[in-house]
């Protein structure tokens, strides 16, 4: 059974910076592309940032050029770097997993609160 946790999240001003992890168990970790998703308060979750196994990385407009999503596949992990954060990036972070042969991320990680304060 796939399991993520992540782990990072916290309160920062705006213009700062946080990293969130997401350890993954219980999966082929190459079988997987990984992703980022938020659900901001009274809207419905979002997609934020993916990277393919091979490192092709894709992001959300509202992202790009201030989120950086990476992995380790030796360490069966994926973090994600936001820098520039913006009070409307305040959200519940998820980590997700996608195994290559299916269309959609099926497994998802317990979110970790991100709160950017003005």
């Amino acid at each position: 059974q796939v399991q993520l946790v992540e782990s990072g999240g916290g309160l920062v001003q705006a213009g700062g910076s946080l990293r969130l992890s997401c350890a993954a168990s219980g999966l082929t970790f190459s079988n997987y592309e990984m992703g980022w998703f938020r659900r901001a308060p009274g809207k419905e979750r979002e997609f934020v940032a993916r990277i393919t196994w091979s490192g092709s990385r894709y992001y959300t407009d509202s992202v790009k050029g201030r989120f950086t999503v990476s992995r380790d596949n030796a360490k069966n992990t994926v973090a994600l770097q936001m820098n520039s954060l913006k009070p409307e990036d305040t959200a519940i972070y998820y980590c997700a997993a996608r195994n290559t042969r299916l269309t959609t991320f099926h497994a998802w990680g317990q979110g970790t609160q991100v709160t950017v304060s003005s």
